[in-house]
């Protein structure tokens, strides 16, 4: 027998249903917004060392001046460039700032429109950062080995060579950077009027070192190890680098730092860049450090099948520049 239900009774079981607990559906947690204040970073220039340091340089970045790039317009460490770059400005050899063409921890390069006066469409300024005031890469291996200013920036000799620059006072600091940069562009003008292939050093002033620019217009000459050697260009590329080295220790200076990452590759060329960790030979224990430039250049050409003894050339040209038995050499 079928049981037969009112419509009250299913209104009834309806309304029962309905006063049961319903689950509640999942969402995600809605937390308020946070907003956290951005603080605006410090210039550069708010460092009382550099302050002291451009002070000492000439350099007085609160004055107005008539050169504005409106490339430094997006750029937040735009003071700093300003203040180094304006010098060059008002002695007629820059005209404006037209792009960056390497950014490094210690330094970045420009391409600048050259003056008329320089005869260069386009130069290329080094601009140390003011990171410099508190290292410089590998600065103690290198400081041994190089010359050096005391606090009132003069040459320093003997045991007191390294006391000025080594102090942590202000004029130490600024006698370091100072010493720094004057031997980076004095070692580069030495190769340059030697005949290494070098770009051509114009002028220093204060942080920041001139010197002509490698390429075309809006394409900087790319690194070594950004291209790819055509076959015929391998053994040519490496007996000039090597010849160049030479030429170097001949006159009395070694890179210190070169490898693939510091030599430019432009129109089948090569040329040699930054000597801020060059040493001179001069100096005592010097020769480990010349023996890893020729050994880095040979480990780059052994990529394209060119096997070269790297101890052997190196020892072969340091023996025949600043004498020794090949076998008192110890690598």
């Amino acid at each position: 027998m079928v049981k037969k239900y009112s419509k009250q009774h299913y209104q009834d079981h309806i309304d029962l249903e309905g006063d049961e607990e319903v689950p509640a559906r999942w969402e995600p947690i809605r937390r308020p917004e946070v907003h956290v204040k951005q603080t605006k970073k410090s210039s550069y220039e708010s460092n009382a060392d550099v302050q002291r340091w451009l002070k000492e340089q000439g350099i007085d970045v609160n004055q107005p001046t008539v050169f504005n790039p409106t490339f430094l317009s997006s750029q937040r460490d735009a003071p700093w460039i300003l203040s180094s770059l304006t010098p060059l400005y008002e002695q007629k050899l820059i005209l404006d700032i037209l792009h960056v063409v390497k950014s490094g921890k210690e330094a970045t390069v420009f391409c600048c429109s050259g003056h008329p006066d320089t005869d260069r469409q386009y130069l290329a300024v080094k601009v140390y950062r003011p990171r410099m005031f508190r290292s410089l890469k590998n600065d103690a291996d290198y400081r041994n080995n190089r010359t050096q200013r005391d606090e009132q920036g003069q040459v320093a000799h003997g045991e007191n060579r390294l006391r000025g620059v080594a102090r942590k006072t202000a004029r130490g600091h600024a006698a370091r950077v100072q010493s720094w940069i004057e031997y980076e562009f004095e070692t580069q003008l030495r190769l340059f009027q030697a005949g290494v292939h070098v770009p051509r050093p114009l002028a220093y002033v204060g942080n920041a070192v001139l010197m002509d620019y490698i390429g075309s217009e809006g394409n900087a000459a790319p690194l070594l190890r950004d291209v790819r050697l055509a076959e015929q260009e391998v053994q040519p590329l490496f007996d000039r680098l090597l010849a160049d080295i030479e030429l170097c220790l001949a006159h009395g200076r070694i890179h210190g730092d070169l490898s693939e990452y510091n030599i430019l590759y432009w129109q089948g060329d090569v040329t040699i860049i930054d000597f801020a960790q060059a040493v001179d030979t001069i100096h005592d224990e010097v020769f480990p450090i010349f023996a890893r430039d020729v050994a880095r250049v040979c480990q780059y050409f052994a990529r394209y099948g060119l096997e070269r003894d790297a101890e052997q050339l190196a020892a072969q040209i340091w023996t025949r520049h600043l004498g020794g038995r090949v076998e008192d050499i110890v690598l």
